[in-house]
């Protein structure tokens, strides 16, 4: 499909970071501001990075000097529309938060409940709102990703041929800016460098391992086809929106809106995530961590992505993404 020409991004702050190429032209990093963008792979000032992720990997000496970029009239700065945007960051790793909306929890559980213990719909969903509590005492469930599903805010989405039941799921995720392991949640925010858009979307029917049970959801089926996980279309450093728990996520769906919920309904908050994370795993500059999706997922609809479908989804300050879901061919 036809992808379309950006002009401006509605974002945080006075600037914000990306890739970008011209027609035929090589993936730079760059910084937007608004309606204009500058590359910045021939800047010295910046060491004339390759890829966001070798400004990441010097986050905290190079936001700075990346402040004062923006604020100079005197850059080579061009229209974005002149401009392919890609994903914001090629991500080393992948962490993906799941069940982390109590709204989006409830409907779920009651979305796949087929009635044969006897309880009828109110019951199990009572009964998941007082488990939502006692999970607070434990750990986020959080898997890992293919940072190879990965494209960008504009970039059709491919729907798998053999793919049965795709679904969208709108979430906020943290870009890491520095190596990190075992954070406490009040060191967390501190190894953010921003935050992005990113639908981390599904394959409903291969979500649980039907061959073998006892080996609990299959991840990697359910959720990294290629395109699976539109990312951007920019990143908003933290210092532009240092509290991420009053972001609003809306997704429509060819113009009818599906997912309207704030941070707010989150079960553990952006600095639980991220901390857990990096107690399991060592964080590396340049990471995605996805904190969850709210309620109103196709599945809670009836509602699953079709070819020729438009996934049009915002988060307050951070722009918004366009996809347009294509059949794999």
């Amino acid at each position: 499909m036809t992808r379309p020409v950006v002009s401006s991004i509605d974002h945080a702050g006075s600037w914000a970071l990306t890739q970008l190429s011209t027609d035929g032209g090589r993936i730079v990093p760059a910084l937007v501001a608004h309606d204009r963008a500058l590359d910045l792979s021939d800047r010295p000032e910046v060491g004339s990075p390759r890829s966001t992720l070798d400004l990441l990997a010097h986050w905290y000496a190079t936001e700075e000097v990346l402040a004062a970029l923006a604020a100079d009239a005197t850059a080579p700065w061009r229209p974005l529309a002149e401009f392919r945007i890609h994903a914001p960051v090629d991500p080393p790793q992948v962490f993906q938060c799941g069940a982390n909306y109590r709204t989006h929890v409830i409907d779920m559980t009651v979305a796949y409940h087929d009635g044969t213990d006897g309880r009828a719909e109110e019951q199990v969903r009572t009964e998941a709102a007082a488990q939502i509590e006692n999970r607070l005492q434990r750990d986020p469930y959080v898997f890992t990703g293919l940072p190879s599903a990965v494209c960008g805010a504009y970039d059709d989405v491919v729907l798998p041929f053999d793919g049965q039941k795709p679904d969208f799921e709108l979430e906020l995720a943290a870009v890491i800016g520095r190596r990190a392991r075992r954070l406490s949640p009040d060191e967390a925010l501190d190894a953010v460098a921003g935050w992005v858009i990113v639908n981390d979307l599904t394959l409903r029917e291969r979500f649980l391992s039907t061959d073998y049970p006892e080996m609990g959801s299959d991840w990697l089926a359910a959720k990294n086809s290629p395109t699976f996980l539109p990312c951007g279309p920019v990143l908003v450093p933290r210092s532009a929106v240092p509290d991420a728990s009053g972001m609003r996520l809306t997704l429509r769906l060819n113009d009818e809106v599906m997912q309207d919920e704030t941070t707010k309904d989150m079960i553990f908050d952006v600095a639980r995530v991220v901390a857990h994370c990096s107690k399991v795993a060592t964080l590396l500059p340049g990471d995605l961590v996805l904190t969850g999706s709210p309620a109103g997922n196709g599945i809670f609809h009836g509602r699953l992505l079709r070819p020729g479908d438009r996934m049009d989804a915002t988060i307050t300050g951070l722009g918004a993404q366009s996809n347009a879901c294509v059949s794999e061919k």
